[in-house]
Parts: structure tokens; sequence; C-alpha cells
């Protein structure tokens, strides 16, 4: 199997931020401790730099699958697309539009959301949260909705590239310290989206699934703006309460085999495995849709009250 060499280096964006990264949040640390806007707990902070160094090492265990199964589809890419200008920005939006899907798909389907929810399980939004990195992304097969790219017809390690400077970016957003950036906030992803996509409120959730650009959510109508009057509340709607990184990398599995294997029928089975987080067969566990819809409902029965109990208007003054 061939891949087109490119006719420069490609850089590794990752592995050179990696000591950025280290900087950043030490000095996120630092700001915290002084006052700032961010709160750190030692031992969350701890498991969340062990779950991403974890993942580089699952990265260098693992990896060959992923990269493997994306070339043995670009063997039978539809286009033959070069290593011309056009096409490295026409690979940036691509790669953005890829990852937005699937990362909704993590969200949506309990078989990726495995993999995804290490991500989401910190109850603390800082820097250190970045790093906390799934160990099974590759066993999962995260890596089919970049194989669509390879499929069109980019180039492998274009892929890479773009894959690399969309986790890079994503590094900063994950912060209390920043507020609204302005005209930014409609086009790019930015901290405050990003606040509430890691949010737990009903309002927030299963929204601002984007890596870079904030216009797919905007597009697919999933965008959900960052409210004043409710500030997000992190982590996970069944928090996991441990610091423990094996049981962080492991325990949806875990708990998603055990409900396939008490199962009493194909049916069961496949909703347990692609069915949305917290599926079950007689709908007597949480959902995202049924927590919003029940978010919905007592908002909706809170503005009738308020409408019935508001004073009827007075008359206005009768014309002599």
């Amino acid at each position: 199997m061939t891949v087109p060499e490119p006719p420069f280096p490609l850089p590794e964006p990752v592995t050179m931020a990696i000591p950025v990264f280290a900087l950043l949040v030490i000095a996120e640390m630092v700001y915290a401790r002084r006052g700032g806007p961010v709160v750190y707990e030692a031992r969350d902070a701890a498991a969340s730099l062990m779950m991403g160094f974890g993942n580089q090492v699952a990265k260098f265990l693992t990896g060959f699958i992923g990269a493997g199964f994306i070339v043995a589809i670009y063997q039978v890419r539809l286009f033959d697309i070069p290593y011309a200008w056009w096409a490295f920005v026409l690979c940036f939006f691509a790669e953005d539009l890829a990852y937005y899907w699937f990362h909704r798909v993590s969200h949506e389907r309990r078989w990726f959301w495995a993999s995804h929810v290490v991500h989401h399980s910190s109850q603390h939004y800082n820097l250190s949260t970045a790093l906390r990195q799934t160990w099974t992304g590759n066993l999962g097969f995260t890596f089919i909705f970049a194989a669509v790219l390879a499929l069109i017809g980019f180039p492998p390690p274009m892929i890479a590239l773009f894959g690399g400077i969309s986790l890079v970016y994503q590094f900063w957003i994950h912060t209390e310290a920043v507020g609204r950036l302005g005209p930014l906030e409609w086009v790019l992803n930015t901290p405050s989206h990003h606040r509430v996509h890691h949010a737990t409120n009903p309002r927030y959730l299963d929204a601002n699934y984007a890596g870079v650009l904030i216009i797919w959510d905007r597009m697919f109508g999933t965008f959900v703006e960052e409210r004043d009057d409710e500030k997000p509340n992190y982590g996970i709607i069944s928090s996991l309460d441990t610091f423990n990184p094996i049981r962080i990398a492991f325990h949806e599995w875990a708990g998603m085999f055990k409900d396939v294997a008490g199962a009493r029928s194909w049916g069961e089975r496949l909703g347990y495995l692609f069915g949305p987080p917290g599926w079950s067969p007689d709908g007597s566990r949480a959902t995202s849709a049924s927590l919003k819809a029940a978010w919905r409902a007592r908002e909706a029965a809170l503005a009738e009250t308020a409408a019935v109990a508001r004073p009827p208007e007075p008359a206005p003054p009768a014309v002599r």
C-alpha cells in the first residue's frame, strides 16, 4: 500500500505543543492559587494528567490500527488530491466537519461514548481537563470518521496534520479564565462555547460539538449559547466519583458489556451498544433527550404558572 509523500516535511502539532501545554497548565494553576476564576483539585488534575499520558501510550501501542485502516481506505480513494495550497484549505474545512460528526456521534451512540466519556468525567473545567483523553479510541474504531476523508482522496499525512492542529487548538478553550470573545464567537469554537459542551445542565446538553469552527453547530442546529444567569455544572450525568485512571478509562465499557450480557434479545443488545447513552428497553434510565424533555416541560409549566399569577393590566382610562 502506497501513500504519496508530501513535497515538504509536515509538522507534528501535538508533539510540538506538549511543552506549551505543560507551561500553560502550570500558569493556570498559579493563576487559580492567586484567586483567578479557575478551580483546580489536585487529585482531579493528577488523574487528568495520567489519562493524557496513558493516551499517548495507547496511541503508541494501538495507533497502527487506525493508521493502517486509513491507509487501506486511501488505496480505493475516489479522487487523487495533490499537496496543493487549495487542497490544504479544503482539507482544513473537511477535517473540521468530519470532527464535528465524530464528536456528535460520540455523544449520541454509546459505543463511541464509551471512549469519549473519559474526556467529560472531570467535575472541573480547566486546562488539565483538556489532557484527560481516552485510551481506547483506536480499539473503538473512532478513526472511521477520518477514514471518510481518505476515501475522498485526501492524503493521510494531510489528514493527520489537520487532526493534530484541531487537537492543539482545542486545548486552550478548556478554561474558565477567558470570557466571551466578541465577533469571534460567531465563527470559532471558544472557551464560552466549549464550557456549554462540557456542562450537565439540561439546557446545555448535547450542544456545541465543534472542533475549531462553531459554524457547523450553527448549521446543524446544535448550537447553544452560554448564559450569564446559568453557570455550567461540569462532569457527566452519573458522576464517576473516582480518580482511579483504570476506572476512568474503562468504566463505561464495563457497564456497556454488562448490560449486553444481561440483555434478553438481539434488539436489546444492539440498543445497549448503539443506542444513546442511558438507553434501556423499558425507558427507566435517563438519556440526554429525556432529561432535556423533562427540563422543557418544567420550564413551560413555570412560564404558565407565572402567566396565571401575573396581575391583570389596568384598563386604559375612558376617553371623554
